[in-house]
């Protein structure tokens, strides 16, 4: 592990928590738009704090199975460098976004065992960067943001055509065994630094990111 290992943290709602994240020195802030999550942000939420988010963090807007008239009305509104489609988009789905907002595209797969693995492959030939997630429980409310993990050893050292990004119940407790698991370079947290859902704690992001990078000591608290 090292310093160049590039951090995503999800699911950000106030300015002080992104100041946080740039502080930190990670490279990706996710901003929600699905309100089922207690992590969503209204459209005009989410421009302030795009607005005001520091130089050099990439603003990924993640939506699901959102159409064209949706991402629209906010891609209007919120300057936002990279989509993360964490739905059930087809691959034509992905590739047709691609095309037409012209923002690169992140999208979000989850696994669960070895039959959902040849879908990376797949997406790998449409999406920018693929989001390697623990498939959400039969049933669930949301497709991310669980806090559920996978067997990592599904994707130990696999690589794609594309960059990729571990995520799926990452904590700061486990983050490092799971970038020696799977060679990960890039990491995705959202819930395992909460204090309660949609509630960021800026001491576990510290530690998140810390963790991340195999530093010795804590990062200081934001």
């Amino acid at each position: 592990m090292s310093a160049d290992i590039r951090i995503k943290i999800c699911g950000l709602q106030t300015p002080a928590v992104v100041a946080c994240a740039a502080q930190l020195g990670v490279a990706y802030i996710g901003l929600v738009f699905f309100p089922k999550s207690p992590r969503h942000l209204g459209i005009e939420a989410a421009r302030a704090l795009a607005l005001d988010a520091p130089p050099g963090l990439a603003k990924v807007a993640l939506t699901v199975n959102a159409d064209d008239a949706q991402l629209q009305a906010m891609l209007d509104r919120v300057p936002i460098d990279m989509l993360q489609l964490h739905g059930t988009e087809p691959p034509e789905r992905v590739a047709e976004i691609r095309a037409r907002f012209g923002l690169p595209v992140m999208k979000a797969v989850g696994v669960a065992d070895a039959d959902d693995l040849p879908a990376l492959d797949t997406y790998a030939k449409v999406a920018d960067q693929l989001l390697v997630d623990a498939k959400p429980p039969k049933g669930a409310d949301l497709p991310g943001g669980n806090g559920l993990a996978f067997d990592w050893r599904l994707i130990a050292n696999r690589r794609w055509a594309v960059p990729w990004m571990l995520a799926g119940g990452l904590t700061p407790e486990n983050v490092a065994q799971a970038i020696a698991l799977t060679g990960a370079r890039q990491v995705d947290v959202s819930s395992g630094v909460e204090s309660a859902p949609g509630v960021k704690d800026e001491a576990r992001m510290a530690r998140f990111v810390a963790a991340a990078r195999g530093e010795s000591e804590t990062c200081a608290p934001c």
